[in-house]
Order: structure tokens, then C-alpha cells, then sequence
């Protein structure tokens, strides 16, 4: 449904994206990861026909960006990282007025505007003007006013900036619920969390280039690194434990409370190992963790390598 290759984007002598490339199928949520100034919302804008790229083609719905604009248009949604609705009308009049924009009549408009308020449980706010709406309330309506004219594909640039935490768990719903019916989503985020619970695939950028590409357990798996964390009973016991782990070849880094330290493992199951080791040293365990790689492992150490090959997806 989204197929951008080699995508440039330059402003004078700022390049803002160096050869982006990223495929999204139908009924699928893909990620879209990096810090300000990645070069996440100009890709979106592109794809979106806001922009014309500089160099590279993309595709949405079957159609090219620049030369097929229009249609393009008609077959997506768009939420920007600010609420575009109107606070001075109500929920219902928001979504009726986008309908008649485009082309609905008054009637029409009226059945899509109640059918997306059910949908997005706005119904018992649908009379109250959207100045009263909470932060989640009027994200969920804005996300409802992109749908109103029954996006095949949506995009949707960092949707939960600035939300409460269970104003976004309310709008990761919403995402998910788009995704199962169909529609394909792409995702500009910042918060690793919501791109860990929402994508299929994630795309990482890094000033203006693509630094992976994968679903969120294919990254992990190729720069996270799994942690057993040990705390002994007794201080004392620190020197033979790091000295008996090192010498079966795993690396032991003792921690600031002197009681614990950490290694790296390849997989949960050698926790055994690491107990076993201990065991024979004669050292006494207090507590055993073990803990996976996360995104945020996985996003730091790629935007700290900006001239890494991207993971292949």
C-alpha cells in the first residue's frame, strides 16, 4: 500500500532524507522511529503529496505521489502531530463538516459523523464543543475527522505527543482497531514503547537515513543483548563469582552495590549455566534476573552508529 525507494528530500543545501526506502502491505502498522530531525515527518508529507521529493520514487495506494497526486488524496488519511479540529464546534459538527467537504450531503454526513463517534466511544461528548475534550478525547476525534472518507491507507505523525498515559493506551486501541479492519497505518513515533506494542515493522532513522529495517524482535535480537543479573548474598563472594564466569569465557561487570553484577547471555536457557558456574565457585545467590534486549537498547546504539548498513528486514 506504501512503497517509497531511494526517496531524497533536500531544502537548499540541508539534505533531510539520503535514499529512503520502506514497504508497507494492507492492514498492516509500520513504525516510523527517530528523534527530532530524523527526517520522520518529511518523509510523511511526501507520501502524503504535502512535499515532492527531490529524488527517489514513492508509491501510496498503487499511485505515484507526484504525478498522480489527486488520487493519491482520495485514498489517504492524514493526523499531524497537532489536533486539527475545529474546538469551537462540537464533536459531531467536526466530523459532519469534513464529510460535506467532501461531498457528502447533509444527511450522509450526519450517518459517517455518528458512526465514527460510536466507533471511537465519543458518542456521550458528540454535542459538547471540543474546547471541553480532554487531550485523549480530542486525538481520538481528530484520528475519527482523517477517516471520514474511508482511508485505505492513514498516517498518522506522532499521535500521542503530549498525552497522558492513559489517554495513549486509548489511542494505541483506536491504531490497532484501524489495523484489524483493514486499513494500513503508518506511524511516525518517538516513544519506543508504542512501537514495540503497535508494529509489525519498524523503520529507524537517523538523520535523514534509513539505519534499520525489521519487525521489533529481528532488531532486538540483532544489537540487544540479553542481561542475567546476579546478586549475591554476600559482598565478599564478588571476586570468585566474576573470577569463575570469566574463566568459562562470559563476561562479568560487577555493579555500584557490590552485591551484584551482570552478564551477557545468548538465550534465557543459560541461566543454568551461569547458576551452575556460580554453584562451583561456592558463592551463595540472592536474587537471579534475567532481562531481554528492548528498543531503546536497540535505538541507541543505532542512532550512535550513523554509518551502520542497515539490518536487513
Amino acid at each position: 500500500m506504501i512503497q517509497a525507494v531511494d526517496v531524497v528530500k533536500s531544502f537548499g543545501d540541508v539534505k533531510a532524507l539520503n535514499g529512503v526506502s520502506l514497504s508497507v502491505p494492507e492492514g498492516s502498522i509500520h513504525g516510523l522511529l527517530g528523534h527530532n530531525g530524523a527526517g520522520k515527518t518529511t518523509l510523511v508529507h511526501i507520501l502524503s503529496t504535502l512535499l515532492e521529493p527531490t529524488g527517489g520514487t514513492a508509491r501510496v495506494c498503487g499511485y505515484d505521489v507526484t504525478a498522480e497526486a489527486e488520487e493519491v488524496r482520495r485514498c489517504i488519511g492524514l493526523t499531524g502531530q497537532f489536533a486539527s479540529v475545529d474546538e469551537q464546534l462540537n464533536g459531531r459538527e467536526n466530523l459532519a463538516l469534513v464529510a460535506r467537504l467532501l461531498g457528502a450531503s447533509r444527511r450522509q454526513a450526519l450517518a459517517r459523523a455518528n458512526e465514527l463517534l460510536e466507533l471511537f466511544e465519543l458518542t456521550d461528548a458528540a454535542t459538547r464543543p471540543v474546547l471541553q475534550y480532554s487531550g485523549g478525547m480530542r486525538r481520538r476525534l481528530d484520528i475519527a475527522a482523517s477517516l471520514v472518507g474511508g482511508p485505505r491507507v492513514i498516517f498518522l505523525d506522532e499521535p500521542t505527543t503530549g498525552l497522558d498515559p492513559n489517554a495513549r493506551i486509548g489511542v494505541w486501541e483506536t491504531i490497532e482497531r484501524l489495523a484489524k479492519d483493514g486499513t494500513s497505518v503508518l506511524l511516525t513515533t518517538q516513544y519506543l514503547e508504542e512501537a514495540d506494542r503497535l508494529c509489525e515493522q519498524i523503520t529507524v532513522l537517523s538523520a535523514g537515513s534509513v539505519v534499520a529495517d525489521g519487525n521489533p524482535a529481528e532488531l532486538k535480537a540483532e544489537v540487544g543483548e540479553r542481561l542475567v543479573t546476579v546478586t549475591l548474598a554476600t559482598r565478599s563472594d564478588m571476586e570468585a563469582a566474576v573470577r569463575a564466569l570469566e574463566a568459562a569465557g562470559i563476561r562479568a561487570t560487577p555493579q555500584e552495590s557490590g552485591t551484584a553484577l551482570s552478564a551477557p547471555v545468548a538465550a534465557a536457557a543459560d541461566l543454568a549455566v551461569v547458576v551452575r558456574i556460580l554453584s562451583d565457585a561456592h558463592t551463595e545467590i540472592a536474587e537471579l534476573a534475567f532481562s531481554e534486549p528492548t528498543l531503546d537498547d536497540v535505538y541507541l546504539k543505532l542512532t550512535h552508529e550513523p554509518t551502520r548498513t542497515p539490518v536487513p528486514a
